[in-house]
C-alpha cells in the first residue's frame, strides 16, 4: 500500500510558502544584496506537494522532473536484486522555470 502525502495548510503559511513564488519575492528582494544565487537556500518541493499543486499525478510529476538540471535526487539506482528508490526534491526555481516552458508550449 502506498502513503499518500498531507500537506499541512496552517504549517504551508506559517512558512510563508502557500503559493508558489512567495517565497521567491523574498529571495529575489535579498538577491540584490548577494550577487550569488544560492540554489540551497531556496524551497524545495517534494513530489507530492508539487502533484497536488499542480493536480497531477506523483508519477507525472517525477517523468516531467527526473532529468530537470537543478533538480536534487537522493536515493540509489536499482540494483540485481534490490529495486531503485529516488527522491526528488525541486527547488523553486526550477518550478517556475519549468512551468514557463509547458506554457509557451501549449
Amino acid at each position: 500500500m502506498r502513503a499518500t502525502c498531507r500537506i499541512d495548510e496552517a504549517a504551508k503559511a506559517a512558512n510563508g510558502h502557500n503559493e508558489i513564488g512567495h517565497s521567491a519575492e523574498r529571495k529575489f528582494q535579498t538577491a540584490a544584496a548577494s550577487p550569488v544565487h544560492d540554489l540551497a537556500l531556496e524551497k524545495h518541493y517534494s513530489v507530492c506537494e508539487l502533484s497536488q499543486l499542480w493536480g497531477l499525478s506523483e508519477k507525472t510529476i517525477r517523468r516531467i522532473f527526473a532529468d530537470e538540471p537543478g533538480v536534487v535526487k537522493l536515493g540509489h539506482e536499482e540494483s540485481r536484486f534490490k529495486r531503485g528508490y529516488m527522491t526528488l526534491r525541486i527547488p523553486e526555481s526550477v518550478v517556475q522555470r519549468v512551468h514557463r516552458r509547458m506554457r509557451q508550449v501549449g
